[in-house]
Parts: structure tokens; C-alpha cells; sequence
């Protein structure tokens, strides 16, 4: 009797399939943990933005003064990207008739994987003059 070493075609498609089936488990919740790790960056953004406008209204006495208060300028121009690694895009709206005692910042998803986050609606988050952060499950 002779003595082979190595593998048989079906254990090598056996391990193939083994692998496939891990790999497609684990990339979607790697994916979703990259997701998640990244809004990090517009949490960050939006309450340092958020904090320059209130500092903005304490000194000037409304949140929309172009001329001294440089984020406001910056967000009213079309909206700045973030710093870092750019995932999303900041842009300010007011309620109407009350333009310069109230704001809300709006982070939207602009590049992958960010765009992508649309499960709990993730991909746009928002954050209020008075705090209010939404959607709930994002932050």
C-alpha cells in the first residue's frame, strides 16, 4: 500500500466553503463596525461646530452674523466638509422667523462607506441648538 501526503479535492473544497461561509458572516459586520466607528468623526464635527455658534451668539447675540463669526460664514457658503477623513458634509437651517436665535447642523454622508448607513437613517445626522441629536440610535 502506498502512502500519499497532501489534501483531497474535497477536503480542499470543504475548507473553501468553510471559509465562505465565515467570510460572509464577518465583512457585513465588519462593515457595520467600520460604519459606526467612522460617525465618530461627524459627532465630533457637529458639536464643535455647534459649540463655535453658541460662542458666536453669546458674543454677537445670534447664531447668523456673517461678518464676525467665521463657521457661520463657512456653513452658510454651501456647507464645509469635515476635517479628518471627509466622510460628511456639514450644512446649517433655522427655523423660520427666528433665523438668528435658533440653527440646526446637518452631518450627510458625502463618501463610502458613510453613504451606506442607512440602517437606523445614520447617514444624516442632526443636532439642534438645544441639543436635540437625531436619529436616536446614531449617537
Amino acid at each position: 500500500m502506498k502512502l500519499t501526503k497532501g489534501f483531497t479535492l474535497i477536503e480542499m473544497m470543504i475548507v473553501v466553503a468553510i471559509i465562505g461561509i465565515i467570510a460572509g458572516i464577518a465583512y457585513p459586520s465588519y462593515m457595520e463596525s467600520v460604519r459606526k466607528s467612522n460617525r465618530a468623526e461627524a459627532k465630533t464635527e457637529l458639536m464643535d461646530v455647534a459649540q463655535r455658534l453658541q460662542r458666536c451668539y453669546t458674543s454677537f447675540a445670534k447664531f447668523n452674523d456673517k461678518v464676525n463669526c467665521p463657521v457661520y460664514k463657512d456653513l452658510d457658503d454651501g456647507g464645509m466638509v469635515t476635517r479628518g477623513s471627509g466622510f460628511y458634509k456639514l450644512t446649517v437651517s433655522h427655523t423660520s422667523g427666528s433665523e438668528s436665535t435658533t440653527y440646526t447642523l446637518k452631518a450627510e454622508a458625502i463618501k463610502a462607506p458613510q453613504t451606506k448607513d442607512t440602517s437606523n437613517g445614520c447617514n444624516e445626522l442632526t443636532l439642534t441648538h438645544t441639543g436635540i441629536q437625531k436619529p436616536d440610535g446614531c449617537w
